[in-house]
């Protein structure tokens, strides 16, 4: 019979395996011993995002902000490493790289599979390490496990189960479907990002699991709201009677009861007891239990937790325009480009060495934060400058134009006259390295006394020297003899 692929073994998990388990059969899938580090809980964690307002708009901010839906490039790695230098880090028109248009791994990685785009595939995995600390890639790659990957899906983590290995560390992984069957996958078959957990270095670790209780607070704390609301929306109480019911009075009271009073359609009837009943009400009211501030606080837990500005979740108490700009860029800068270096960090190293020639490959990310019309011209102010400052030095235009980061352009002015200080060589000459003019000879055949700044100084050096324009008089050594001329100027002045 023919093997099939292991993405077939997982959609139809209901069949059994035609490739036999790899692994030893004394595996085990033990959730643990510890509080949320089992497949049931896992299992309670992803589903805690639609159990709680606040724990949805958390996770689908940082699923669908530009680590899913950002735009990435496939460029080749250079030869040397001076053609791979970016002159500035926020200007990517400086960036050298070669972009390459089509690539196995790019088309992979945009199609993942016939069903799901790239973005969807993205926003899935953040979904699932945001409410587990881990994201499985299952790749199909043959019978073997080992060709090059032609789809690629993303599993639920609490389906996938480690299979240690003493000397390999890790055999690879079990997939359990949903009606029991267990796939067996080749380490070479599965990605997997993660949080990593402190105690577990197979598994990942979430910020749902140290928010349980936060959450089911949350959400008892909204149940008991809707009930009361359920029930004629007043507190509840206790009816007594002064003896002992039966069952058949019991049940007749209790079904009375609700039809003449429960629901808020019933609300607020009055109720007739018999049989001596005595109504005895609840003493806790809606501001006793304080619901509003344990919502409050759940809410504020949830979001410490995932370190998120109130701004980000649509909250504008206490916000204008500047610090609703500058929460954007911090969420940005900690959330979404941290994101995007982790996972850049996995296709260059375990995802582009499945494919041919990725090893001369490399992906990366377009810069998530925003630019403004006013960054767009500091840039191009000081690229100006700078531009300006190296052609005054005497550099090359086009070298010059390059290292800033600007545009080949053409020049219709006035010729540019050559500059002063001659072609740079390993290092631009000094404007004080200049060849000095030739001063008459004074009487005793030396150069007599120059002026500078004001005082006099001794010149230094042959008439010969001068006229070669080999002598020069360097700022240290003028630095030298200005401080001696001073110290000797005071000491005169002194006596």
């Amino acid at each position: 019979m023919a093997k099939r692929s292991v993405i077939g073994a997982i959609l139809n998990a209901g069949r059994p395996p035609s490739r036999p388990i790899p692994f030893n059969d004394r595996w085990s899938a033990s959730p643990g011993g510890l509080y949320g580090a089992g497949p049931m809980d896992r299992f309670t964690q992803i589903n805690a995002m639609g159990a709680q307002g606040t724990l949805f708009a958390i996770v689908q901010l940082l699923s669908t902000g530009a680590q899913s839906q950002g735009s990435w490039e496939l460029y080749r790695k250079q030869e040397t490493p001076d053609q791979n230098n970016r002159y500035s880090t926020a200007d990517l028109r400086s960036d050298q790289r070669e972009i390459i248009p089509r690539h196995a791994a790019l088309k992979l990685w945009n199609t993942p599979n016939p069903f799901m785009t790239g973005e969807e595939f993205r926003e899935i995995g953040w979904q699932h390490m945001e409410l587990v600390g881990e994201w499985y890639w299952v790749l199909s790659r043959g019978a073997s496990g080992r060709q090059v990957p032609t789809e690629m899906w993303p599993v639920r983590p609490d389906r996938m189960e480690p299979v240690p290995d003493p000397n390999r560390f890790l055999k690879g992984w079990v997939y359990t479907g949903p009606n029991g069957q267990q796939v067996p996958l080749l380490a070479s078959e599965v990605i997997q990002l993660k949080y990593p957990h402190p105690s577990d270095i197979y598994r990942g670790l979430s910020a749902v699991q140290a928010l349980l209780a936060d959450i089911d607070s949350a959400k008892y704390t909204a149940e008991w709201s809707r009930n009361f609301f359920l029930n004629s929306a007043t507190p509840g109480g206790i009816v007594q009677f002064n003896k002992r019911l039966t069952d058949p009075e019991f049940d007749e009271f209790v079904n009375r009861w609700r039809e003449q009073h429960q629901g808020v359609a019933r609300g607020h009837r009055v109720g007739v007891l018999e049989m001596g009943a005595t109504w005895i009400p609840n003493t806790y009211t809606m501001r006793d239990m304080q619901f509003i501030e344990l919502r409050r606080l759940a809410a504020n837990n949830i979001r410490e937790a995932y370190r998120i500005h109130p701004s980000m979740l649509g909250m504008v108490e206490d916000v204008n325009r500047a610090n609703a700009e500058t929460a954007e860029q911090v969420h940005i800068r900690w959330h979404e480009v941290a994101r995007l270096k982790r996972l850049r960090s996995i296709l260059n190293t375990k995802y582009l060495s499945l494919f041919a020639n990725g090893d001369n490959a490399e992906f990366d990310f377009d810069d998530p934060l925003p630019a403004s019309a006013e960054d767009a011209r500091e840039e191009l102010t000081a690229k100006s400058k700078a531009a300006q400052i190296l052609r005054e030095a005497g550099w090359e235009p086009d070298d010059i134009l390059e290292v800033v980061g600007l545009p080949a352009m053409r020049y219709t002015g006035p010729p540019i006259p050559p500059s002063p200080f001659g072609a740079p060589g390993g290092q631009p000459q000094l404007p004080g390295k200049a060849p000095r003019p030739a001063l008459p000879a004074g009487p005793s055949g030396r150069p007599p006394r120059a002026s500078y700044e004001g005082r006099d100084v001794d010149a230094v050096g042959t008439q010969d020297q001068w006229d070669a324009g080999v002598f020069d008089l360097d700022i240290a050594t003028m630095l030298r003899d200005e401080m001696q001329n001073a110290i000797v100027m005071n000491s005169a002045g002194r006596r």
